[in-house]
Protein backbone atom coordinates (compact mmCIF):
# COMPACT_ATOMS: atom_id res chain seq x y z
CA UNK A 1 0.00 0.00 0.00
CA UNK A 2 2.57 2.28 1.25
CA UNK A 3 4.65 1.67 -2.32
CA UNK A 4 1.98 2.09 -4.11
CA UNK A 5 0.66 5.31 -2.25
CA UNK A 6 4.35 7.00 -3.07
CA UNK A 7 4.11 5.73 -6.59
CA UNK A 8 0.66 7.53 -7.25
CA UNK A 9 2.05 11.16 -5.39
CA UNK A 10 5.43 10.62 -7.30
CA UNK A 11 3.39 10.26 -10.78
CA UNK A 12 0.91 12.90 -10.12
CA UNK A 13 3.72 15.16 -9.67
CA UNK A 14 5.82 13.98 -12.36
CA UNK A 15 2.94 14.70 -15.20
CA UNK A 16 1.66 17.98 -13.29
CA UNK A 17 5.42 19.33 -13.77
CA UNK A 18 5.41 17.75 -17.46
CA UNK A 19 2.64 19.63 -18.41
CA UNK A 20 3.43 22.61 -17.20
CA UNK A 21 0.95 23.17 -14.50
CA UNK A 22 3.75 23.20 -11.36
CA UNK A 23 5.72 25.77 -12.68
CA UNK A 24 9.28 26.00 -11.52
CA UNK A 25 9.81 27.31 -7.97
CA UNK A 26 6.62 26.21 -7.04
CA UNK A 27 7.19 24.81 -3.21
CA UNK A 28 5.49 21.48 -2.39
CA UNK A 29 4.24 22.12 1.26
CA UNK A 30 3.93 18.35 2.60
CA UNK A 31 0.65 18.68 4.36
CA UNK A 32 -1.14 20.47 1.95
CA UNK A 33 0.10 17.09 -0.53
CA UNK A 34 -0.63 14.99 2.37
CA UNK A 35 -4.17 16.27 2.45
CA UNK A 36 -4.53 16.51 -1.36
CA UNK A 37 -3.64 12.54 -1.58
CA UNK A 38 -5.26 11.68 1.91
CA UNK A 39 -2.11 10.25 2.90
CA UNK A 40 1.35 10.64 6.26
CA UNK A 41 3.35 12.99 5.49
CA UNK A 42 5.90 10.32 5.68
CA UNK A 43 4.94 9.12 2.30
CA UNK A 44 4.77 12.49 0.89
CA UNK A 45 8.33 12.76 2.32
CA UNK A 46 9.30 9.30 0.11
CA UNK A 47 7.78 10.52 -2.70
CA UNK A 48 9.42 13.78 -3.06
CA UNK A 49 13.07 12.14 -1.94
CA UNK A 50 12.22 10.10 -5.21
CA UNK A 51 11.46 13.11 -7.23
CA UNK A 52 14.55 14.84 -6.44
CA UNK A 53 16.83 11.82 -7.13
CA UNK A 54 15.24 12.53 -10.72
CA UNK A 55 16.04 16.67 -10.53
CA UNK A 56 12.56 17.46 -10.69
CA UNK A 57 12.34 19.08 -7.55
CA UNK A 58 15.20 20.38 -4.90
CA UNK A 59 15.27 19.70 -1.33
CA UNK A 60 16.72 22.98 0.55
CA UNK A 61 17.54 22.45 4.77
CA UNK A 62 14.76 24.04 6.82
CA UNK A 63 12.50 25.37 3.89
CA UNK A 64 11.46 22.02 2.61
CA UNK A 65 10.74 21.12 -1.34
CA UNK A 66 10.39 23.32 -4.66
CA UNK A 67 9.96 22.34 -7.81
CA UNK A 68 13.50 22.47 -9.43
CA UNK A 69 14.67 25.49 -11.74
CA UNK A 70 17.01 24.46 -13.98
CA UNK A 71 20.07 26.69 -15.03
CA UNK A 72 21.00 27.89 -18.27
CA UNK A 73 24.19 25.53 -17.98
CA UNK A 74 22.14 22.88 -16.58
CA UNK A 75 20.00 23.11 -19.73
CA UNK A 76 22.55 23.17 -22.02
CA UNK A 77 23.92 20.24 -20.33
CA UNK A 78 20.69 18.00 -20.94
CA UNK A 79 20.53 18.88 -24.36
CA UNK A 80 24.03 18.02 -25.26
CA UNK A 81 23.94 14.85 -23.22
CA UNK A 82 20.50 14.12 -25.14
CA UNK A 83 22.37 14.98 -28.66
CA UNK A 84 25.43 12.11 -27.94
CA UNK A 85 22.54 9.43 -26.96
CA UNK A 86 20.02 10.39 -29.48
CA UNK A 87 21.91 10.72 -32.77
CA UNK A 88 23.43 7.10 -32.19
CA UNK A 89 20.46 6.17 -31.20
CA UNK A 90 18.79 7.24 -34.45
CA UNK A 91 21.80 5.45 -36.59
CA UNK A 92 21.02 2.18 -34.55
CA UNK A 93 16.58 2.43 -35.19
CA UNK A 94 17.71 2.75 -39.09
CA UNK A 95 19.77 -0.31 -38.80
CA UNK A 96 16.75 -2.30 -37.90
CA UNK A 97 14.10 -0.65 -39.26
CA UNK A 98 10.95 -2.28 -40.30
CA UNK A 99 7.54 -1.04 -41.58
CA UNK A 100 5.48 -1.75 -38.58
CA UNK A 101 7.84 0.72 -36.37
CA UNK A 102 7.75 3.42 -39.12
CA UNK A 103 4.08 2.75 -39.06
CA UNK A 104 4.16 3.30 -35.06
CA UNK A 105 6.02 6.76 -35.01
CA UNK A 106 3.97 7.52 -37.71
CA UNK A 107 0.69 7.00 -36.02
CA UNK A 108 2.57 8.69 -32.82
CA UNK A 109 3.24 11.90 -34.91
CA UNK A 110 -0.21 12.15 -36.56
CA UNK A 111 -1.22 12.27 -32.46
CA UNK A 112 1.47 15.13 -32.17
CA UNK A 113 -0.72 17.20 -34.95
CA UNK A 114 -3.85 16.37 -33.64
CA UNK A 115 -2.51 17.91 -30.36
CA UNK A 116 -1.50 20.28 -31.44
CA UNK A 117 -4.79 21.57 -34.24
CA UNK A 118 -6.65 21.49 -30.97
CA UNK A 119 -4.72 24.12 -28.86
CA UNK A 120 -3.54 20.89 -26.46
CA UNK A 121 -0.79 22.18 -24.64
CA UNK A 122 -0.57 19.41 -22.42
CA UNK A 123 -1.12 16.63 -24.63
CA UNK A 124 1.25 18.11 -27.19
CA UNK A 125 3.97 18.50 -24.86
CA UNK A 126 3.69 14.78 -23.55
CA UNK A 127 3.30 13.57 -26.75
CA UNK A 128 6.64 15.48 -28.74
CA UNK A 129 8.60 14.80 -25.67
CA UNK A 130 7.08 11.05 -26.12
CA UNK A 131 8.53 10.53 -29.51
CA UNK A 132 11.97 10.14 -28.45
CA UNK A 133 11.13 7.57 -25.68
CA UNK A 134 9.50 5.82 -28.49
CA UNK A 135 11.90 5.40 -30.60
CA UNK A 136 14.31 3.65 -27.70
CA UNK A 137 11.12 1.51 -26.94
CA UNK A 138 10.55 -0.10 -30.31
CA UNK A 139 14.17 -0.44 -30.40
CA UNK A 140 13.43 -3.19 -27.42
CA UNK A 141 15.81 -1.59 -24.84
CA UNK A 142 14.00 -0.25 -21.60
CA UNK A 143 17.27 1.04 -20.28
CA UNK A 144 17.55 3.42 -23.29
CA UNK A 145 13.73 4.63 -23.06
CA UNK A 146 13.98 5.11 -19.23
CA UNK A 147 17.10 7.50 -19.47
CA UNK A 148 15.70 9.08 -22.43
CA UNK A 149 12.27 9.35 -20.15
CA UNK A 150 14.49 11.06 -17.54
CA UNK A 151 16.10 13.47 -19.80
CA UNK A 152 12.83 14.68 -21.18
CA UNK A 153 11.14 15.15 -17.86
CA UNK A 154 14.33 17.91 -17.36
CA UNK A 155 13.71 19.12 -20.91
CA UNK A 156 9.85 19.80 -20.41
CA UNK A 157 10.87 21.74 -17.10
CA UNK A 158 13.87 23.34 -19.07
CA UNK A 159 11.36 24.36 -22.11
CA UNK A 160 8.88 25.50 -19.89
CA UNK A 161 11.04 27.95 -18.14
CA UNK A 162 13.32 29.30 -21.07
CA UNK A 163 11.56 28.98 -24.48
CA UNK A 164 10.90 32.00 -26.37
CA UNK A 165 8.53 30.74 -28.65
CA UNK A 166 5.91 28.43 -29.58
CA UNK A 167 7.57 25.58 -31.77
CA UNK A 168 5.21 22.33 -30.92
CA UNK A 169 4.52 23.34 -34.77
CA UNK A 170 8.17 22.63 -36.28
CA UNK A 171 9.03 19.95 -33.77
CA UNK A 172 6.01 17.83 -35.42
CA UNK A 173 7.24 18.71 -38.45
CA UNK A 174 10.95 17.46 -38.11
CA UNK A 175 9.74 14.19 -36.57
CA UNK A 176 8.21 13.83 -39.38
CA UNK A 177 10.99 14.39 -41.54
CA UNK A 178 13.51 12.26 -39.43
CA UNK A 179 10.84 9.12 -39.73
CA UNK A 180 11.02 9.71 -43.14
CA UNK A 181 14.63 9.24 -43.39
CA UNK A 182 14.86 6.14 -41.14
CA UNK A 183 12.06 4.54 -43.77
CA UNK A 184 14.19 5.24 -46.52
CA UNK A 185 17.07 3.64 -44.15
CA UNK A 186 19.28 6.57 -44.41
CA UNK A 187 21.07 6.66 -41.76
CA UNK A 188 22.88 9.63 -41.92
CA UNK A 189 20.74 11.76 -42.70
CA UNK A 190 17.94 10.85 -39.89
CA UNK A 191 21.52 11.40 -37.74
CA UNK A 192 22.06 14.50 -38.94
CA UNK A 193 17.85 15.22 -38.98
CA UNK A 194 17.76 14.29 -35.60
CA UNK A 195 21.17 16.06 -34.49
CA UNK A 196 19.26 19.72 -36.49
CA UNK A 197 16.17 19.18 -34.63
CA UNK A 198 17.91 19.23 -31.01
CA UNK A 199 19.89 21.83 -31.78
CA UNK A 200 16.40 24.00 -33.53
CA UNK A 201 14.67 23.34 -29.75
CA UNK A 202 17.81 24.41 -27.57
CA UNK A 203 18.33 27.56 -29.72
CA UNK A 204 14.50 28.33 -29.26
CA UNK A 205 14.95 28.89 -25.54
CA UNK A 206 15.50 32.33 -23.88
CA UNK A 207 17.87 32.21 -21.15
CA UNK A 208 16.57 35.36 -19.59
CA UNK A 209 13.10 34.67 -19.58
CA UNK A 210 11.45 35.63 -16.16
CA UNK A 211 9.39 32.33 -15.26
CA UNK A 212 5.66 32.40 -13.41
CA UNK A 213 4.97 30.45 -10.64
CA UNK A 214 1.72 28.52 -9.73
CA UNK A 215 -0.20 27.36 -6.93
CA UNK A 216 0.15 23.84 -5.52
CA UNK A 217 -3.19 23.13 -5.00
CA UNK A 218 -4.26 24.71 -8.31
CA UNK A 219 -1.56 22.54 -10.26
CA UNK A 220 -3.12 19.19 -9.24
CA UNK A 221 -6.55 20.57 -9.17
Amino acid sequence: METSSTHAIVSALTKAIVEHRLMPGSKLAEQKLATHFGVSRTLVRQALFQLSQNKLIRMEPARGAFVAAPSADEAKQVFAVRRMLEVQMTREFVRDITPAKVRALKAHIKQEKEAISHEDVRGRTELLGDFHVRIAELMGNPVLAQILGELISRCALITLMYQSQNAAQHSAEEHDEIVDAMAQKNADLAAQLMESHLNFVEQSLSFNKKIPTYDIALALS
